[in-house]
């Protein structure tokens, strides 16, 4: 019996934390599933309402969460082992990364004039790197000497950057190379 999944995810869809994986909200339309438990990396646990014929009935799906992709339209939570393959699965659209820290205050700042941008560019891919310890071998990969710094890729090469909390920058440079 194949079962097809429909998930929704808050806008970001990871919280910024140390930690790259995150326990997800997953809605179903339907009422036929009692409970419904899962993360990024192991698997969705849903049981079944007792309506259904077997009232012990549980059900276990692989989820595919990290293989999925970015979702245009949103900001995406990555970290050092999502980053590359999130970049590679975006194909030929703009990524734009913003790279961060907690105690930034322009990073604080510009934050959601970020998320206002992907909803606004929902051909562009928007990422977040938060530029803590775990995620610095990645920082350090990608040049980072200030924060916050956004990074724009197409076809998986960095073609822009911009430093610092400058939003008309980075709206001029995300147009520039939407164009191109």
């Amino acid at each position: 019996m194949a079962l097809q999944l429909s998930l929704s995810s808050p806008p970001i869809r990871s919280p910024p934390s140390s930690s790259c994986s995150a326990t997800h909200p997953i809605l179903f339309p339907s009422d036929n599933f009692r409970s419904i438990t899962g993360d990024r990396s192991s698997r969705v646990s849903l049981t079944l309402n007792k309506r259904t014929k077997d009232k012990k009935s549980s059900l276990v799906v692989r989820s595919s969460l990290d293989t999925a992709g970015p979702v245009v339209g949103q900001v995406t939570q990555v970290c050092k082992d999502t980053f590359w393959p999130l970049v590679n699965a975006a194909g030929d659209k703009t990524v734009v990364l913003d790279m961060y820290t907690q105690w930034c205050g322009p990073c604080k700042v510009i934050a959601p004039k970020f998320q206002e941008l992907s909803q606004k560019y929902v051909d562009v891919v928007f990422l977040k790197l938060d530029c803590n310890q775990d995620n610095k071998p990645l920082a350090k990969e990608l040049g980072i000497r200030v924060v916050p710094t956004f990074k724009i890729l197409k076809n998986s090469k960095i073609v822009k950057e911009v430093k610092g909390a400058k939003f008309d920058d980075l709206v001029v440079a995300i147009e520039s190379v939407r164009s191109s």
